[in-house]
């Protein structure tokens, strides 16, 4: 699943093509809304929350106007393209969710896992369950801190993951934030002494991917350097040599892999 940076700039994207614009044709591919037509719409702004995107539209209507929020996830296989009037989409057709034109560009959504459609005021039935947002203006480092030690017993890494504590971080980022900060992901929230500089690091490591489609951690792009533990299992720790080791962590259903060094983080 892409991780908070990615959506941001996937939400970057759209904004650049779309904002501003009338939207001359609109197709939702979905059965809840296939007969919704937002066409003499205009785009307001696409904004990321966490891992969902909003897309704001102001409809004209017999009673003024109407806004709505367009909600989409990309879950682990869903994308956003912009294209050129004419332009070949760079995916097959029958995996298009959404279609948004707006005279020349279209912006197609793939393989979309949430299209949702519903009036703006409601958008916090949506996201409203969320914590603050890594790389959003709400964000608030106390109260990132509050709910991640809200369960000190609960794992780390499971807490990391959780939206409900911070908004942003997927599984890559937890990896090398517990290596950065040299805890196991398997214990417990309870024996991190500076919760505070762990949210604050994991926020500066995604503000400065946010703007490049490589991850880098190490602060090295060559292929095989740019993570220090991520998708390396089985391959030697870079800072001290021992093999790197690989496990799932999660609820039943909802594991999701991990990564650490057992030496550089030794369970807690």
């Amino acid at each position: 699943m892409p991780e908070g940076d990615a959506v941001w700039r996937t939400a970057h994207r759209l904004a650049t093509a779309l904002d501003g614009r009338t939207l001359t044709r609109t197709d939702f591919r979905v059965p809840q809304h296939a007969t919704a037509d937002l066409a003499g719409g205009t785009v307001l702004e696409t904004v990321s929350r966490g891992k969902h995107l909003l897309t704001r539209i102001r409809t004209p209507s017999a009673h003024g106007a109407e806004e709505w929020t367009l909600h989409t996830h990309l879950k682990m296989e869903g994308s956003w393209w912009v294209y050129r009037a004419g332009e070949r989409w760079g995916k097959s057709g029958h995996l298009a969710r959404v279609v948004l034109e707006a005279g020349d560009l279209s912006a197609v959504g793939f393989q979309l896992g949430i299209v949702e459609l519903l009036p703006r005021d409601r958008e916090e039935d949506v996201v409203g369950h969320l914590g603050p947002d890594l790389l959003g203006p709400d964000w608030d480092e106390e109260e990132a801190v509050r709910r991640l030690t809200a369960n000190p017993d609960r794992p780390l890494g499971e807490a990391l993951l959780d939206q409900r504590n911070l908004a942003g971080i997927g599984t890559i980022y937890r990896s090398e934030l517990c290596f950065l900060t040299g805890y196991d992901p398997r214990s417990p929230v309870g024996v991190v002494t500076n919760p505070l500089r762990m949210v604050r690091l994991v926020r500066s490591m995604l503000e400065q991917n946010r703007h490049h489609a490589q991850i880098v951690t190490t602060g090295d792009k060559r292929r095989g350097r740019s993570l220090w533990v991520y998708g390396r299992g089985t391959e030697r720790c870079l800072r001290c040599g021992t093999p790197i080791e690989r496990g799932e962590l999660g609820q039943p259903g909802v594991e999701r892999v991990a990564y650490w060094c057992p030496r550089c983080q030794p369970p807690r």
